[in-house]
């Protein structure tokens, strides 16, 4: 099989211009919101710390994973053939499953970054050295792309009887749908592969908060709590959407009724979240905003 056929919106003919405005509007502010975070981020020296080095790293994963997705989508609205080659559909499917994988952890990352800074702010700089700072960043490509580089071996190896993909990228489990002879151990394996990113990612994160909501419990004064929550709202705010779309769109129920449910759950998580993580994260945090303004005024009054 040379190519497949994405015809995840081919249905609503009538929407074809709409929906090209709607994903090209959100993917110029993906890219220009969290692009314009990392460099704030690089140029700020006062930003130089672990958790907006894991920040930039996040918004980097959202520019990547909106890329893999959105320009393939924006041609297909604009074409009548909505082809995609055999390669190209796996090597978005690694790109994909890889960056999304990667974000789980980076998440996990940044929630123990939250937890010694709040339980062990006096060992934070040991705690969270270079060193520690490095390998929490690299490491979740690393698992990320090596659960991608199985999961895509896998599919890849199946045979299709269809080369119609009722989605609008190449999603595992729309591929899964159209393969030909019993997939039952190669959805063993995707399902493994997923069970351990997401209960070790969601593990770490929610450890790591439990231990946090019990250390700020413990602070007497109302305004010494709410100083020390506001410094993980914006992650936890962003966990929660995040993982909350994956769980939607990949734990419905194996039925055509839901098709549009799930379709919109995966626009969210693949184009939405992406261009309102650096809206979460920048408006919710004082030293973003300062820092915004810092660079505003060196521009404005260079002297």
């Amino acid at each position: 099989m040379a190519s497949f056929t994405l015809s995840g919106f081919a249905n609503h003919p009538e929407l074809q211009v709409v929906l090209f405005l709607i994903f090209l509007f959100i993917y110029f502010f993906t890219v220009m919101g969290n692009l314009g975070l990392i460099i704030l981020i690089k140029i700020d020296s006062q930003l130089h710390t672990p958790m907006y080095l894991f920040l930039s790293n996040l918004a980097f994963i959202d520019i990547s994973y909106s890329s893999t997705i959105t320009p393939k989508a924006l041609d297909d609205f604009q074409s009548k053939q909505k082809n995609i080659s055999f390669v190209g559909c796996f090597v978005q499917m690694y790109f994909f499953v890889g960056l999304v994988c990667s974000e789980c952890f980076l998440l996990g990352s940044m929630a123990y970054d939250r937890y010694v800074a709040i339980c062990n702010p006096l060992l934070y700089s040991v705690a969270m050295s270079q060193k520690v700072c490095i390998w929490l960043s690299v490491m979740p490509y690393v698992v990320g792309f090596n659960n991608s580089l199985i999961t895509v071996c896998v599919i890849s190896s199946l045979s299709f009887c269809n080369s119609t993909i009722d989605h609008f990228f190449c999603d595992t489990t729309a591929l899964l749908a159209i393969s030909c002879h019993d997939s039952f151990n190669t959805e063993m394996v995707i399902f493994l592969l997923a069970g351990f990113t997401l209960l070790s990612s969601l593990g770490i994160i929610t450890v790591s908060y439990v231990a946090i909501i019990s250390a700020i419990l413990k602070i007497r004064s109302t305004e010494g709590q709410r100083k020390a929550f506001s410094t993980c709202a914006s992650h936890l705010l962003g966990v929660t959407i995040f993982y909350g779309s994956l769980i939607f769109t990949y734990l419905q129920p194996d039925n055509t009724s839901f098709l549009t449910e799930a379709q919109i759950a995966s626009v969210f998580y693949t184009i939405v979240i992406p261009m309102l993580n650096p809206l979460i994260y920048s408006l919710r945090n004082k030293d973003v905003k300062n820092a915004l303004m810092r660079v505003i005024h060196k521009k404005m009054f260079p002297h």
